[in-house]
């Protein structure tokens, strides 16, 4: 195989399979009949590994990369599964913060042509098997599986985990998942399973109770991390962190009493070297210092917020790049932008990527700054061009924008 055999066949991946990544919600294949016989066709890898299941909104990605350098810091063979990717495919997979191997993904892919005329998996259908199969071949001993969108009906819900975790319940995806906290919570809690404790990280009483009566009626522990009080800190910058050290330290707890041997001082030394461990990059990633770059992949109402009280704390004159995708409500995302910046909106290239024309009627009442841009990589040009050595540059509103970012600039900077 050469690297130009991988890249065809992951394009080939792309283009033959619905994904709701680029494609949206035409693209989403909700329910679990479709995901077991694709499991059964490639022998129930699943069901030969140990799992440990990540759900929520916000804060899934950064929680299962911190457990996992955390099992890693302990010794652990640690898989990992998160989506989407940044830059290449191989980021979903994970084995102790290594890409997936090519070859693996380039030889998984051909057997596609051999699956039962009745089994039409979607993208990540496609991808959630390949995950298992590789952490059974590579004989881990944990895999940290990441929700992909809701928990009910995701493809991911066919593992029987060690524990699971929900980070939070924001509005997102309201178009499949609900239109109140309510329904979402209850998608999200549909990957509480009997007997595997779950932990919530939601300060939300509505959010808790939900998950709490949830577990009690498949009979399984409930843990509150909200209450989880601790001085510990994440090499992974954004003061939203703190929400998701607190999951991660709830979860470390209930693994121990499941006999995994994982010291105070593994817990501590794995929260800070995240990036190192598993290569995670997306959340409050500094770009460059002069002048200071700032990514962040909070896409939603609620991480927004979040993004944008942190940016608030520095003090330097901020360019901010933002991009959104269709199913955005971005009517409720403009109001909250701080109005001392200077805005380039910019469309991401995915075929879900929204143009800013679209909503410029929006910006024209915002009293914002903003000029308009057909790409990111344009943007991002304009940005550096304009801000100064003190200043400060901010590239987010969709993982799309930022991945799109790091592939024209990471090499090259």
């Amino acid at each position: 195989m050469t690297l130009q055999d991988y890249q065809q066949a992951v394009e080939w991946l792309f283009v033959q399979m619905p994904n709701y990544q680029t494609d949206g919600e035409k693209a989403y294949k909700p329910g679990l009949d479709n995901i077991r016989r694709l499991c059964a066709f490639f022998g129930n890898p699943q069901d030969k590994i140990k799992t440990i299941h990540i759900g929520g909104t916000n804060g899934k990605g950064s929680t299962s990369n911190m457990l996992a350098s955390v099992l890693q810091e302990s010794g652990y063979k640690t898989g990992l599964y998160n989506s989407p990717h940044l830059i290449d495919f191989t980021e979903r997979i994970k084995v102790n913060g290594q890409n997936c191997d090519k070859e693996f993904v380039y030889q998984f892919i051909q057997k596609l042509r051999h699956l039962p005329q009745d089994i039409h998996p979607s993208f990540f259908e496609f991808t959630t098997v390949m995950a298992f199969e590789y952490f059974y071949q590579q004989k881990v001993d944990f895999a940290i599986i990441e929700v992909g969108l809701g928990g009910r009906l995701d493809s991911t819900n066919i593992i029987k985990p060690l524990v699971a975790a929900i980070t939070n319940v924001q509005l997102d995806h309201q178009n499949i998942l609900g239109n109140t906290i309510e329904e979402i919570a209850y998608e999200k809690a549909g990957i509480i399973k009997e007997n595997v404790p779950v932990i919530s990280g939601d300060d939300n009483t509505i959010v808790k109770e939900i998950i709490r009566s949830t577990a009690a009626k498949v009979n399984t522990k409930f843990v509150d991390a909200s209450e989880v009080k601790t001085s510990l800190v994440s090499d992974l910058k954004g003061n939203y962190q703190r929400k998701n050290i607190r999951v991660v330290i709830a979860l470390v707890d209930e693994l121990r009493k499941k006999g995994l041997q994982i010291s105070d001082e593994d817990l501590q030394t794995g929260l800070l070297n995240v990036c190192k461990n598993t290569n995670f990059i997306g959340r409050w990633y500094e770009f460059s210092k002069e002048p200071l770059t700032i990514c962040d992949t909070g896409h939603n109402q609620a991480g927004l917020r979040e993004v944008f009280i942190q940016l608030k704390s520095y003090p330097q004159h901020k360019h901010v790049i933002l991009g959104f995708v269709n199913d955005k409500k971005i009517d409720e995302v403009i109001p909250m932008l701080p109005k001392d910046a200077d805005y380039y909106f910019v469309k991401p290239a995915v075929n879900r990527g929204r143009h800013p024309i679209d909503y410029e009627e929006l910006l024209q009442i915002s009293g914002l700054h903003y000029h308009i841009f057909d790409t990111v990589q344009d943007g991002y040009v304009a940005a550096k061009q304009h801000a100064g050595a003190e200043e400060m540059i901010f590239i987010g509103g969709s993982n799309f924008v930022v991945g799109e970012f790091l592939e024209k600039n990471l090499l090259i900077s």
